[in-house]
């Protein structure tokens, strides 16, 4: 069992495969150019895979596979498939846009992907574009239906935006509670690889929207659920994931794991360690250290402190699967 130095049981890894991503969404990397690390850069899979059996031996039990756009990286089935393999009853998810998924989501199941989350912002198509700066609302919507008919459980992540969705997210809740899935609004993260002119709603805000139509209980928090549980009065549940409140923190279960190899304890601290030279060398005793190392350095809270100036990420989060 991996524990923190708080007390906290870590048993949750999220692999970003790729940094790199087929959108330009405003809120993530409006501005960054198609210059990508080298591919000689980034870990194998197999390398990837070593450092998964060492966390999985040490108690990991949920994986997830981010990005960037983590459906880019070639052969990814793959990579799936050696991690359901070695451990066929882990919670093995996928982190996703959706564009490239109408392609992949039976191949991902037949391997052994249990979940997807994808980005759903809006189900407007200029503001599909607006947002993402490229068409894609059409293809988005095929892959959300081609994993539901895979048979993958199927979440939505909303970011909430002043005057670009907000006069959306009650269209954006009835359109996943009639498919059978659950959404989740999502707290605008800032970072300083986004577009400055954003502004993102709170989740006092997100509520008050959909009270004006629907009758709203807070839910009970799922352990270790980043996101807040409400409930409708025909029981259908939603999310709101605020990550500027504390309790965001205190039962976080998770350390990512970058493509390059950087193990990273949190996603708003900058400290991270590389296990690129272990993998690579095959040291399985030298990984778990760092493992063990990091796990010593996760911070107990996050810098978004309520009431005090708050600071912002300058890793980007495509970086980390954020």
């Amino acid at each position: 069992m991996l524990v923190d130095k708080y007390g906290r049981t870590v048993d949750y890894l999220r692999i970003s495969v790729t940094q790199r991503c087929n959108f330009r969404c405003r809120y993530c990397m409006p501005t960054t150019p198609f210059s990508w690390m080298p591919k000689e850069n980034l870990l194998t899979f197999e390398e990837l895979f070593l450092f998964v059996k060492v966390a999985i031996d040490q108690g990991v039990t949920k994986i997830r596979i981010t990005g960037g756009e983590p459906l880019v990286r070639k052969d990814l089935d793959v990579f799936i498939k050696m991690i359901s393999d070695y451990k066929p009853d882990i919670d093995l998810a996928l982190t996703t846009n959706g564009f490239m998924l109408r392609h992949y989501a039976k191949r991902l199941k037949d391997v052994g992907l249990k979940r997807i989350n994808m980005s759903l912002d809006t189900l407007d198509e200029k503001k599909a574009k607006f947002i993402a700066q490229k068409g894609i609302l059409h293809e988005v919507l095929a892959g959300f239906e081609a994993a539901l008919d895979a048979g993958l459980k199927v979440k939505l992540n909303t970011v909430a935006l002043k005057g670009i969705n907000d006069n959306e997210l009650v269209s954006l809740l009835e359109f996943a509670k009639f498919r059978g899935s659950q959404i989740r609004f999502i707290e605008y993260m800032e970072n300083t690889h986004a577009k400055d002119d954003l502004k993102g709603l709170k989740s006092d805000e997100i509520l008050a929207i959909i009270s004006e139509k629907y009758k709203i209980t807070k839910d009970e928090k799922l352990p270790n659920s980043p996101a807040s549980i409400y409930k409708l009065e025909d029981g259908y549940k939603f999310g709101i994931i605020d990550p500027h409140k504390h309790d965001f923190c205190e039962s976080c279960n998770r350390i990512r794991l970058s493509a390059e190899g950087l193990l990273i304890p949190c996603l708003y601290f900058e400290d991270a360690l590389s296990i690129k030279d272990a993998v690579s060398k095959g040291d399985i005793v030298a990984a778990s250290e760092i493992l063990r190392q990091v796990l010593e350095n996760k911070p107990e809270k996050n810098k978004w402190a309520v009431g005090t100036q708050n600071e912002t990420s300058s890793r980007a989060f495509y970086q980390t699967g954020g």
